[in-house]
């Protein structure tokens, strides 16, 4: 997605009979349009929009005014039909990461700050990275307003350098290492004071007959004693429960904190009555118990969990940090003839860079002079080194491994292969698959639920419940607040997410967003492109066959020599392998071209033909039996080239494009994993079913001209397939865009990589093997942890409230309420994790 550039709304009054109805004002920029015919057809577009009044399209200015309903429609609908007709509205992309979120109504209530904005075209917010993934119109909407918003929904965003309308990831990441591990270090020294404090409590509150008995001391005293205990940890471990609590009540809502100050707070008050004025609550003039035990117990059982919660959460996010410990940070360049030695941040395009052995390339370039091999594993996730010699592109924080050699900086910053992945990255998981809106609807009703849950159990205890009636309903009411866990809920997805994108990056699998990491795993047909994707898209010689009286070496001098020079790519793979096998060429003369057949040469003081079977027909000359040999090769989807020499034939070489060595490993897996594998190409259907059969291809579509590709996806689909579409070139894209998951292999254009949902950084097929192995992997973990939070919330709310008091005379502890309450996030947190465990489905 483009850029998006949007002025300040104006707002506008039409007349409509006697009332005034009011309009929205919106100014576009636009991309994409190539004449007048464009703008004509984005105004007609962008008119037939429910809601809107007006539109009128400035070619020359490339902007669209629009008024519009706000009731009505909005500004995603009008950049989404602007998509739709096939051009691009530009929007900016911010991230903000946030503090102070502690469960999936967190998440809910900041959101809706930042979606009531105007000029808000999409908001994620990921409780697990706790972050704000939102794409905006500049000028109607700005970072400072996110931040507004985000305040005053009561949390706190953190203060880090902008630079190109985005924060950069590096600052972010170490702001938030520092924010989490001072969060930690709180957490910790909280959690250890309540601790030595709960303990001496416990004592007093279960031990206290015998100490009355030991040493005398009056149950007044006691409960004295566990109320200055219980004290600070209740108002100093316990304080973000209320600060959270009262944000939440300040802004009308309800969240985990209301859940816990509501409970603790109840038992701690009750107590306090109790030890100061126990004469209000009497029964039949018996002292009531205090409940310090249970107030401070609860807290800091919580506090545990949201400590284990916290350093699970920070696992998950390894990948990005892996990813951000692979750039060097200094680069030794070429300057003015002098070798320096300058921070990577000041390396600019057109500098010659110097790499040794054993030294990290620190930014993107093609290789000047030198040779050497470079292991690509971090980025690729392939395993063997990669030869590189001049010409050849070198990424970013790959590591040099023999030789030394100089290149030029071609990408540097934010545009280097290294920050693209970790962009993506990042995105992916910053976003939302469908299964997690879902989670957010029942999160918003969620604490308001359990709260009426809560009074409906007090009330029915306090009205039908044994003596001591209140007792009871009182102890119930506070297990139900503590029991009730919206963290789980709100983790139970963004951590699955994070782990499963992290390691699709750490082997060379980038996904772009979690919707298609959902939709890869419901896939049913898998459509690969022939050339570039199954085959290395360039030809090699396959074959030489040699006629009566001539050599195979003798065979590739001749045709390599009337060759050298040539551009065509079936001569250049001759001289190709002729230099492979280290033969010396001759030098042509007369050299002529014979346009659709092939070429003549004078190399030495023989006449050399080269070319198909109609330039021999024509020059009369006697195949010698080759012929049935050509055709062979033709069966096997080869392209026979016969060699002629002084009018007599001499032998054929064979010239394909070749598969790539694991193609056929890869179909063969696909298979397995139950999907119907297609092959997509432009090639007549006998070489494209011959390459078929050689790797077990389901099915082919053949002579397919590149524009009508999309189309043939499109008809797959309208089959009731989900379609995964596999490419690497310009003419892939608009079928890659057309598929359910169009999956783009690096080693090919930008512009197929754009219109991807999933980029294998390599060339290697087995990626998509591993893609959707891990896509099925992540689903499934998110929709264990997903059971695990709702069957937590569903059955213990129940047994919280007494349920199973009349039959079987249990009732749950608050205490152990909070117990359960406290490791059930960590529960979903730490079965996120076992993804890192994820093995590649053939290894």
């Amino acid at each position: 997605m483009g850029l998006t550039k949007f002025h300040y709304p104006k707002r506008m009054f039409m007349e409509s009979g006697d009332s005034k109805e009011k309009l929205e004002r919106m100014d576009l920029s636009l991309t994409g349009m190539s004449c007048a015919s464009c703008a004509a057809k984005i105004e007609k577009g962008l008119g037939s929009v429910e809601g809107v009044s007006q539109a009128t399209v400035n070619f020359a200015a490339e902007k669209a005014t629009v008024l519009f309903h706000p009731g009505q429609t909005d500004i995603s609908n009008l950049i989404e039909k602007v998509k739709d007709l096939g051009y691009g509205a530009r929007v900016e992309k911010v991230v903000l990461p946030i503090q102070g979120m502690t469960c999936a109504s967190c998440v809910s209530k900041v959101e809706k700050a930042i979606r009531s904005l105007k000029g808000v075209f999409q908001v994620n917010v990921n409780l697990a990275t706790e972050r704000a993934t939102i794409e905006y119109v500049p000028g109607v909407a700005s970072i400072q307003d996110f931040k507004t918003a985000i305040q005053a929904a009561g949390y706190q965003t953190l203060e880090v350098k902008a630079g190109d309308s985005a924060l950069r990831e590096e600052d972010i990441v170490e702001k938030e290492r520092l924010a989490r591990e001072a969060e930690l270090l709180k957490l910790k020294q909280k959690f250890i004071i309540g601790a030595i404090l709960l303990s001496p409590i416990l004592i007093l509150m279960y031990g206290g007959s015998l100490l009355g008995k030991w040493t005398g001391l009056s149950m007044e005293t006691n409960f004295f004693i566990q109320f200055l205990l219980a004290t600070p940890v209740q108002f100093w471990a316990g304080w973000q429960f209320y600060v959270g609590f009262w944000k939440a009540t300040r802004h009308k809502t309800s969240d985990m904190n209301t859940l816990i100050a509501v409970g603790t707070s109840a038992a701690y008050l009750y107590s306090l009555i109790v030890t100061f004025g126990p004469h209000l609550i009497m029964v039949k003039g018996l002292m009531m118990d205090v409940y310090f035990d249970t107030s401070a117990a609860i807290i800091v059982l919580i506090l545990l969990g949201r400590l284990l919660e916290a350093r699970a959460k920070g696992k998950t996010s390894e990948a990005i940090k892996k990813l951000i410990g692979l750039q060097p940070r200094t680069a030794r360049i070429i300057r003015n003839g002098d070798e320096m030695d300058i921070p990577v941040s000041e390396v600019a395009p057109g500098d010659l860079v110097i790499v040794r052995p054993g030294e990290k390339i620190p930014v993107d370039g093609i290789v000047k002079e030198g040779y050497s091999s470079v292991d690509e594993s971090m980025v690729t996730g392939e395993s063997l080194p990669v030869e590189k010699k001049t010409g050849d592109g070198v990424i970013g924080a790959t590591i040099n491994k023999t030789g030394t050699f100089k290149f030029e900086a071609t990408r540097v910053g934010k545009d280097t292969v290294l920050s693209q992945i970790v962009r993506l990255v990042q995105e992916a998981q910053g976003s939302k698959p469908p299964i997690a809106r879902m989670v957010d609807v029942i999160a918003s009703y969620f604490v308001p639920i359990v709260i009426s849950i809560a009074v409906i159990t007090f009330i029915i205890w306090l009205l039908f419940g044994p003596h001591p009636a209140f007792t009871y309903a009182f102890l119930n009411f506070i297990a139900v607040l503590i029991i009730a866990c919206p963290c789980a809920l709100g983790l139970a997805t963004p951590t699955s997410i994070m782990v499963g994108t992290g390691k699709g990056a750490e082997n060379g699998i980038l996904i772009r967003g979690a919707e298609a990491l959902e939709t890869a795993h419901r896939l049913s047909t898998i459509v690969m492109d022939k050339t570039g994707t199954l085959t290395r898209g360039e030809p090699s010689v396959t074959d030489v066959i040699e006629s009566e009286g001539f050599t195979k070496q003798e065979i590739l001098i001749l045709a390599a020599s009337a060759e050298k020079g040539s551009e065509h790519p079936l001569g250049e793979a001759i001289v190709k392998k002729a230099k492979a096998e280290n033969l010396q060429l001759l030098d042509p003369k007369n050299f002529q071209a014979i346009a659709g057949h092939g070429i003549e040469a004078m190399i030495g003081a023989r006449e050399v033909l080269l070319g198909n079977l109609r330039l021999m027909e024509e020059r009369r000359v006697h195949l010698n039996g080759l012929l049935n040999k050509a055709e062979q090769l033709s069966g096997k989807g080869k392209t026979p080239m016969f060699l002629a020499v002084d009018g007599k034939a001499a032998g054929i070489i064979g010239v394909a494009d070749t598969l790539k060595e694991n193609s056929r490993e890869a179909v063969e897996t696909l298979h397995r994993m139950g999907l119907e594998v297609v092959m997509l190409t432009g090639d007549n259907e006998r070489t494209a079913r011959a390459i078929a059969g050689q790797i077990g291809i389901d099915r082919v579509l053949a002579e397919v001209l590149p524009e009508k590709k999309a189309e043939e996806v499109k008809r797959l689909q309208g089959e009731g397939k989900k379609v995964g579409m596999v490419g690497d070139g310009i003419n892939d894209a608009p079928a890659l865009a057309q598929a359910d998951v169009g999956i783009a292999i690096g080693t090919g254009t930008d512009v197929a990589m754009e219109s991807s949902d999933i980029t294998l950084i390599g060339g290697d097929l087995r990626g998509v093997v591993t893609a959707i192995a891990l896509s099925k992997a992540t689903i499934r973990n998110i929709k264990q942890n997903l059971f695990w939070a709702f069957a937590y919330n569903t059955i213990l709310i129940p047994v919280a409230a007494g349920a199973l008091f009349p039959f079987f005379g249990v009732l749950l502890n608050p205490i152990f309420a909070a117990g359960a309450m406290a490791f059930s996030s960590v529960t979903v947190v730490s079965n996120a994790l076992r993804l890192r465990k994820f093995k590649l489905p053939m290894n």
